[in-house]
């Protein structure tokens, strides 16, 4: 039987997608829905879909084959969250 350190596995399930994105948390991409999408688009990443919610702009993207929700500030323009989007989170039954 095979045990796992909790950290360690939260830890690698978190890194990725960080790692893999192309940018940080703490990197400014602009404080309008424009200067989001033109930065994400000359980062390489294929916007899908832009909305601004709670302060924030939140916009889904994909690179490499790999879907992204990136949260930036608008006061600030600085990325405050990236999340790796599982495509297979609402096929629960």
């Amino acid at each position: 039987m095979m045990t796992f350190n909790k950290t360690a596995l939260l830890a690698a399930l978190l890194v990725p997608a960080t790692a893999f994105a192309g940018i940080d948390v703490g990197q400014t991409l602009g404080t309008t829905e424009a200067e989001v999408r033109a930065a994400l688009s000359d980062l390489g990443y294929t916007v899908q879909e832009i909305e601004i919610e709670d302060g924030e702009i939140e916009a889904e993207v994909t690179l490499n084959g790999t879907a992204y929700e990136i949260e930036v500030a608008m006061d600030s323009g600085q990325v405050v969250e990236i999340e790796l989007e599982d495509d297979d989170a609402d096929d629960d039954d």
